[in-house]
């Protein structure tokens, strides 16, 4: 199949998303980062599963008349893991590093948040490209595209530096950041060896450009790129197959994938589930995917948002940790009454 984490769930996702593709029949679908909990529902099916999708074009959950008002005083409180912490897992990822077992790997973390916003409030009140909500489970409002299938041509956009928007000359110390400009390079020549695996013609239609980013504390500047390639006239009939061969997606794993994966799971010493993992929608002929990033889990424990970043070889602790940090918001355009605060544990 192709994928680096072959499992059997994965493996009859994929069988069933490939008979789904030869009907031309519609479906969604959720796949976790371990590919251990695939989903693939109908969308009468993915109602009934209490799994909300609002894609540009497609949301298979209407929208309610008056949409769920915020708590005049809302708050999203943080409790951000200690630097030492983190420095555990960032010390390993650097020695493998050193080592040159991986040139690049996406290390994540969670952070403890205390909120008076249900999940059905952030879904639908959040201002993001993709929202994804799992009842009981997760909510995400991810600005990343996986991969886009439209009119047999295969688009994947991987998203690789962050900034502040308020920092001065944010945009031009983005992009002349030598180790933003290092990450950014292997993400995309990643991206562009995994489309090759199943597409022609692959290239590079755009490079580093900048999206900006609207949260309740403050903008972000997002770089990402775009790499193109053209399917086989039969793509439908395999688009389970195609699906599984590029997982996980190299913009929250790393360079190279088998071995960046085993790093990942011995830093962060916890399964991801469905973080980082995809969501979509397939109408029959066309894909549209995303990467679940900027995630909430609902846990035994509490509410928790996990957030990462791509560490290189030349990655400094204290500029990653804040990263982390300051990826951990919700896109809500309206202030909460008081400010999010930020502690370490």
């Amino acid at each position: 199949m192709g994928a680096i984490l072959q499992t059997p769930a994965l493996a009859e996702a994929a069988r069933r998303m490939n008979a789904l593709g030869a009907a031309g029949e519609a479906f969604v679908f959720l796949i976790d980062f371990e590919c251990q909990q695939p989903l693939v529902l109908s969308v009468a099916e993915s109602l009934e599963a209490g799994l909300w999708l609002c894609f540009p074009g497609f949301q298979n959950v209407s929208t309610p008349p008056l949409l769920p008002p915020l708590p005049q005083a809302w708050y999203f409180e943080k409790t951000s893991p200690s630097l030492s912490a983190y420095a555990k897992g960032f010390a390993l990822v650097q020695a493998h590093l050193r080592r040159g077992d991986s040139y690049l790997v996406n290390y994540a973390a969670r952070t403890a948040i205390n909120t008076n916003l249900p999940p059905e409030t952030l879904f639908w009140q959040a201002q993001a490209k993709y929202k994804v909500l799992l009842q009981q489970r997760f909510v995400c409002f991810s600005p990343e595209t996986f991969v886009q299938i439209n009119g047999g041509q295969i688009r994947s956009f991987p998203m690789k530096g962050t900034i502040r928007a308020d920092l001065p000359d944010a945009a031009e110390r983005i992009l002349s950041d030598a180790k933003e400009q290092a990450e950014h390079h292997t993400i995309v020549d990643l991206i562009r060896n995994d489309l090759s695996q199943v597409a022609k013609d692959v290239h590079v239609a755009r490079f580093r450009y900048l999206d900006r980013l609207q949260t309740s504390n403050q903008d972000l500047l997002q770089v990402s790129s775009e790499v193109v390639g053209t399917l086989p006239p039969d793509y439908a009939t395999h688009i389970g197959s195609i699906l599984c061969k590029l997982l996980p997606a190299g913009s929250i794993s790393g360079a190279p994938k088998r071995k960046t994966v085993e790093i990942i799971q011995a830093a962060e010493q916890q399964e991801r589930g469905y973080y980082t993992g995809i969501a979509g929608y397939f109408d029959g002929q066309n894909l549209d995917t995303a990467v679940m990033i900027r995630f909430v889990s609902q846990e035994a424990g509490g509410g928790y948002f996990y957030s990462g970043g791509g560490i290189t070889v030349n990655s400094r602790l204290e500029d990653e940790y804040q990263e982390l940090i300051d990826k951990v918001y919700v896109p809500i355009v309206r202030k909460p009454a008081s400010g999010a605060t930020t502690t370490a544990r």
